[in-house]
């Protein structure tokens, strides 16, 4: 692998899931392998990382450290981080030419397919469960809970921390648009996919600068985003018309009240208070 800085090529990539195959066959505890993402379904890209799945007999431990040090060793890994699930281990590593591996090791009882996004190699799968889409009344209560802390952190002059809360904000309104629209959810990988008109909108919460106009603008678009997707989402739960609300020509509107004063926004149904005056 070339350790010079650049990316790495993909021909380095299939030569590095060949080393992967041929090291999983020949490891006695391994008794099955998988590939996962986007290249198990035929869709990867010059940019995709390699995601591999391994069933492990007994226990995961000696297995686990084995293999991390053959990447450090062979591979030239410079680093690794974990994430659990269960009793489901991913190691994640970054090896030379910003070359991405993400090795799971599973127990043998818990390998098989829990989306679409697979292809056995070898070994036998077990049914297993599928993942559970995010909970769409939780998506929303994060909705008006980021709101809030938004706004209470631009008056506290908590430039960065009220940034944060926007653009949290405006990640599970695309998490919620998503999962209307049937596009995957998680880490965004579906908002590509979203209506060019609601794409512009969200284009419109994106924080400019940090100062206090800045941040009520960009929170204040990010409500308007929350309530038109709450109209299409949950639409018990948007706030209703205005009817006070006025064009430039004088004639109702029947905008939904949005402004970030002087008055409060309520989510619609359950009063829960979106946005402080």
């Amino acid at each position: 692998m070339d350790e010079s800085g650049s990316m790495f090529t993909i021909e380095e990539r299939d030569r590095l899931r060949e080393r992967l195959l041929a090291r999983a066959e020949a490891d006695s505890a391994v008794v099955g392998a998988a590939f996962t993402g986007s290249y198990a379904v035929g869709e990867a890209d010059r940019w995709s990382d390699t995601d591999l799945v391994l069933a492990v007999r007994g226990d995961l431990t000696p297995t686990l450290e084995r293999w991390t040090g053959r990447l450090y060793d062979d591979l030239g890994a410079l680093h690794h981080w974990d994430l659990r699930v269960g009793a489901v281990v991913i190691r994640v590593f970054l090896l030379p030419g910003r070359l991405e591996v993400d090795l799971t090791f599973a127990p043998e009882a818990e390998f098989g397919p829990r989306g679409p996004q697979w292809r056995t190699v070898f070994g036998r799968t077990r049914p297993l469960e599928p993942f559970p889409p995010p909970d769409g009344d939780t998506l929303v209560g994060l909705l008006w809970h980021h709101a809030l802390h938004a706004r209470v952190c631009v008056e506290r002059a908590r430039w960065w921390q009220a940034e944060h809360w926007i653009s949290t904000l405006r990640d599970h309104v695309i998490a919620l648009a998503c999962l209307r629209l049937g596009h995957p959810i998680a880490y965004a990988k579906g908002a590509h996919l979203l209506p060019e008109d609601l794409s512009t909108a969200l284009e419109t919460t994106l924080v400019r600068s940090l100062t206090a106009a800045e941040l009520h603008r960009a929170l204040s678009a990010t409500i308007t985003v929350v309530t038109a997707e709450l109209e299409r989402s949950r639409p018990a739960l948007a706030p209703p018309p205005d009817p006070d609300a006025r064009g430039a020509d004088g004639h109702a509107t029947g905008q939904m009240p949005l402004r970030c004063g002087p008055r409060w926004t309520r989510l619609w149904g359950h009063g829960v208070l979106l946005l402080p005056p």
